[in-house]
């Protein structure tokens, strides 16, 4: 199984610097920079990013809100 406990920090941080980003932030390169990181590893796992957004979806909650449980529950 892929690690869904980094996989869903992974989706949980992009979703902070996307929020981040809208506010316009003063550190919009490094953002930006980071979101570039993390979107290439979450690339390496498609499986558990699959099963966190359809979890997500299942819950009709956002992926910041959902817990290492709530996916594991669900696989």
């Amino acid at each position: 199984m892929e690690p869904i406990p980094e996989v869903l920090r992974l989706l949980q941080r992009q979703a902070e610097i996307q929020n981040s980003l809208r506010r316009s932030s003063a550190n919009r390169v490094i953002e930006e920079r980071e979101l570039y990181l993390i979107r290439n590893r979450l690339a390496k796992f498609p499986a558990a990013v699959q099963a966190i957004t359809l979890t997500a979806a299942d819950l009709q909650r956002s992926v910041e809100s959902l817990t290492v449980r709530d996916v594991e529950g669900r696989c």
